[in-house]
C-alpha cells in the first residue's frame, strides 16, 4: 500500500471539550515551490490551537502538507491557505500558524496568521508567585 498526498483532513472529537487546552504541532520539513523560479522553498511550521469540538488527526495533516510539495505558492498565501483549511475542518476556538521560511536570496521570511472564534473568551493568564 502506498501513501499519497491528500487534501482531506481527518478529525476526531475533542476528548475534553469543557477544558481549554493548547495543542502544539511542529512541522520542520514543509516544502513548496517558489512561484517565480520553481525552486523549492523550505519552511518550519508551528501550529498552536485551542480546540472546540474537534481536533485534527496528525497523519492526515502530514499528507495534507505533502500536497504543497509540487505547488508554487508565495509564503504569505500558502500560510493563510493552510490556516484557512485547518480552521474550516475543525473550527477551533483559537489557532495560530507560524511559518518560518529558510533563506532565499539572503532574506528570511516569517509569516504568522491567526484565527479566533468571536464567541470564545480566552482564560485569564495564571500568575504564580
Amino acid at each position: 500500500m502506498t501513501t499519497q498526498p491528500s487534501s482531506d483532513l481527518t478529525t476526531f472529537e475533542n476528548p475534553r471539550p469543557a477544558r481549554d487546552f493548547t495543542i502544539r504541532i511542529d512541522i520542520p520539513e514543509f516544502t513548496c515551490l517558489c512561484p517565480m523560479t520553481g525552486q523549492p522553498d523550505f519552511a518550519k511550521l508551528a501550529i498552536e490551537y485551542v480546540p472546540d469540538r474537534l481536533c485534527v488527526e496528525l497523519k492526515s495533516l502530514k499528507l495534507y502538507m505533502w500536497t504543497f510539495r509540487e505547488r508554487g505558492a508565495f509564503h504569505e498565501a500558502v500560510t493563510n491557505e493552510i490556516l484557512d483549511h485547518i480552521v474550516a475542518a475543525i473550527s477551533p476556538n483559537f489557532m495560530r500558524l507560524r511559518a518560518e521560511f529558510n533563506v532565499r536570496g539572503g532574506i528570511y521570511t516569517t509569516v504568522i496568521a491567526e484565527h479566533r472564534n468571536p464567541n470564545w473568551q480566552a482564560p485569564a493568564p495564571v500568575k504564580l508567585p
